[in-house]
């Protein structure tokens, strides 16, 4: 037997300090048995965590103008928005700083988005004094006050700018991309930009100080020169020169070291060559005018996720915004991490530690609900803008965070309406908040996947900002021996490859576990083309809701979901855990991309694998959980369908069956390689004949004399999927009592619960503590 039933489980989800604890101190894992009453209601535990809290808000018109030349001209109508308009558009902020009066300088970016269309933009530095609305009320609006305009008198572009023959030589969104900023001391302003990519140095009243600083390849200096890094758009890029930075992946961030003298330039994507969720973060010495050399490696949370900017604590702690290209409900990563320049994991890149998820932002006060509603704008407030690119924390050490609007591009709060820019402050604090309960777990169940195409990392984002505690990914590997997440390695139903034409040679028969499948399947393609590939609801008729998303996410890695998972929070500050399933064991194995030992590693370098760990392996095999059983000491759990027997048992003629495993002397061979088991609902509670549920089995009854938790699957909250006595009608897509039903299943001894929706699993978990 591998553990004692007041078990491992328990004391991961209470915490570490759980483990040394005496077993007497730590509460039974189950519920009362199905012959015994629910326990009486207890009184909620309470603990610390920080609740990022919204403290102001305050807006700027998306269709505000200001003084100066038409812009627009060429900017694609979006929104109901056609150029050109009738002066300087400010399109958002891409950078601000805090003045110390109340007042910020905001840096728009070069205006349109690209060269083509920004060459009426004039690119300027705004004043602007936000009249904030907090819980005492007021304005919620910005003010412009001045503005300094950026210009270059005195030739120093190094290449024809678009007012190249004025006077004035005022600069524009087609001679330079201005992404981020940082003011010295002097009052001078650094600022880097996309196109090149650059530092550019520019005095207090916008006169550009010095030649462009062009940022050398790291490890590329050589007895030739130095290889400079060159995006697609560089004015300098020679015919036939192949560039080694994307278009607009440039210094979107820039930091300064406190006494000013150092500054940290971070790309916004990848170099080409390096690896696709590498940003580097450089160092550039003022004084010297020279990049120092040292670099560091910022991992993303996926390829594709962008850096929005940056700001120093400290000497070596840095605050960095990772955002996604999403806006809206489609949004999954706004997030604010912290590094700390000394601080590098075993792979190289530096630890980063989750300080606000910016779809979850607490508004007891409701700021903005009535002055200015729109998606996000509610008691949980998200800042869900495509561009999220502004991070400053205040002097009092608050957080702002504003936004670059993509004028008229961006509709986030209100679709068909062109966003507003936007600036909060956040308050950091810890406050008081519900424990979770660690003798009943809640599993999202292939992430939220009753509101997000499943096995999606917006599916998972969802589940965590549902107080989820565990989030699943289901284990399948591609033919290059990568583990991803799908439910089944046929993907067809879960992903758009069908409407691939350069796929469809793809398309195979294949016999899966003794069952002949039609489709395309995982083993068949690379990860590069898998990554292709967009999801979609594999149940688009019972949740159109969900089906709205459908086309845009991608298939995630195993280690993109480790990832999430131990970058983020639950609700109540402990580590989120990762509960994945190995399928298909037998078969992966027969055609030679075996996955136990991919699971493991993955776990292994993402620091989950460990005894305490918050990490459960299921399998509905059992040769695969024994092996498992000497590789791990993570927690592994045995899953039991509601007929057949293990895939493993049958391919060798072992008669087993999961009705077998589930006698008491089942229960305790399984106790031997197994830490729980998992369930189907049937198993633990049987339907009668009219769809209605009958008494409970002696299921979890065994399981728990041999020492077993047990977990139920699957909770579901449409009446496809509830017992009659908890359906709401006769519509199969229409949302019945989940609740109710989750509440007797725990009644009956069930300890957790896998949950397609964890806000209604989380919500009857506590009404079952409460006793309602």
């Amino acid at each position: 037997m591998r553990t004692p039933h007041i078990s491992r489980l328990a004391a991961v989800a209470l915490g570490s300090a759980a483990l040394v604890l005496p077993l007497t101190a730590v509460a039974p894992v189950h519920a009362a048995p199905a012959d015994q009453p629910a326990p009486k209601a207890a009184k909620a535990k309470t603990t610390k965590t920080v609740v990022p809290t919204l403290e102001a808000r305050a807006q700027l018109s998306a269709d505000y103008i200001a003084k100066g030349p038409e812009s627009g001209a060429k900017v694609t109508e979006k929104n109901g928005r056609k150029g050109p308009f009738p002066g300087q558009v400010i399109p958002g902020f891409s950078a601000m700083a805090e003045i110390g009066d109340g007042s910020f300088w905001g840096l728009p970016d070069n205006g349109f988005g690209s060269k083509a269309n920004s060459d009426d933009f004039l690119l300027r530095v705004y004043k602007v004094k936000p009249q904030w609305e907090t819980a005492d009320g007021g304005k919620g609006e910005i003010k412009v006050q001045k503005f300094v305009q950026l210009r270059d008198p005195n030739h120093l572009a190094g290449f024809p700018i678009v007012n190249e023959h004025t006077k004035k030589r005022l600069l524009t969104g087609a001679d330079f991309d201005v992404e981020s900023l940082v003011v010295n001391k002097d009052g001078s302003f650094w600022i880097g930009e996309e196109f090149g990519p650059f530092l550019l140095h520019f005095s207090a009243d916008g006169v550009l100080l010095r030649k462009p600083v062009p940022m050398p390849v790291p490890g590329k200096a050589s007895a030739a020169g130095v290889e400079l890094v060159k995006s697609a758009s560089n004015p300098h890029l020679a015919k036939g020169e192949e560039a080694n930075l994307r278009n607009s992946k440039g210094f979107e961030a820039l930091a300064a070291s406190q006494n000013g003298r150092f500054l940290y330039p971070i790309l916004e994507g990848y170099l080409n060559g390096d690896d696709k969720r590498t940003r580097i973060i450089s160092q550039f010495d003022t004084r010297t005018n020279r990049y120092t050399g040292r670099t560091w490696k910022y991992q993303a949370d996926t390829d594709d996720n962008l850096v929005g900017d940056a700001f120093m604590t400290d000497g070596k702690k840095m605050l960095i915004v990772e955002r996604d290209d999403f806006w809206g409900a489609e949004s999954v990563t706004k997030r604010v991490y912290e590094i700390n320049l000394n601080k590098v994991e075993k792979d190289g890149f530096l630890r980063k530690e989750l300080v606000v998820d910016l779809l979850k932002i607490d508004n007891p006060d409701g700021i903005g609900m009535e002055t200015f509603p729109g998606h996000g704008v509610v008691k949980t407030f998200t800042f869900p803008f495509q561009s999220v690119e502004t991070v400053v924390r205040l002097k009092d050490g608050r957080l702002l965070i504003a936004n670059d609007n993509n004028y008229p591009g961006n509709d986030a709060r209100k679709p068909g309406t062109p966003d507003d820019t936007e600036m909060v402050i956040l308050d950091l604090a810890k406050k008081k908040v519900e424990a979770s309960d660690p003798n009943h777990i809640v599993f999202a169940h292939r992430g939220a996947s009753g509101y997000r195409p499943e096995h999606t990392l917006a599916a998972y984002e969802v589940a965590i900002n549902q107080c989820a505690d565990y989030i699943e990914p289901d284990l399948v590997s591609t033919k290059d021996g990568v583990l991803v997440d799908r439910h089944e390695n046929e993907i067809s139903g879960t992903t758009d490859v069908a409407d691939r034409p350069e796929f469809a040679d793809r398309k195979a028969t294949k016999t899966i576990d003794g069952s002949e499948i039609t489709g395309w399947f995982t083993e068949d393609f690379t990860l590069a083309e898998l990554r292709t590939l967009r999801a979609k609801e594999r149940l688009g008729e019972l949740r159109p809701g969900s089906a709205e998303f459908d086309g845009l996410y991608q298939v995630p890695t195993f280690d993109e979901v480790v990832d999430l998972a131990r970058r983020s929070k639950t609700c109540d500050g402990k580590p989120v855990g990762v509960i994945p399933e190995i399928k298909h064991g037998s078969y992966f194995d027969s055609i030679g991309l075996s996955q136990e030992e991919g699971t493991v590693k993955v776990l292994e370098a993402n620091g989950y694998g460990k005894k305490n760990s918050p990490v459960v392996i299921q399998s509905f095999e059992v040769g695969n959980l024994q092996q498992l059983n000497q590789m791990t000491k993570v927690q592994l759990v045995q899953l039991m369908d509601c007929s057949g027997a293990p895939a493993d048992f049958v391919a060798s003629g072992n008669t087993t069956t999961y009705k077998d495993m589930l006698t008491p002397s089942g229960m305790k061979k399984v106790a031997k390689y197994a830490d729980s088991v998992g369930l189907c609902k049937n198993l633990m509670i049987p339907k009668k004949k009219d769809g209605s549920l009958d008494k409970p089995s002696d299921a979890i009854k065994n399981a728990h004399a041999a020492g077993l938790e047990v977990t139920g699957w699957t909770f579901r909250a449409e009446n496809s999927f509830l017992p009659k006595d908890f359906q709401s009608s006769s519509n199969p897509a229409e949302i019945g009592d989940m609740k109710a039903e989750i509440k007797t299943f725990l009644a009956a001894g069930m300890d957790h619960v896998f949950s397609d929706q964890p806000d209604v699993a989380v919500e009857a978990v506590r009404e079952f503590k409460q006793g309602k």
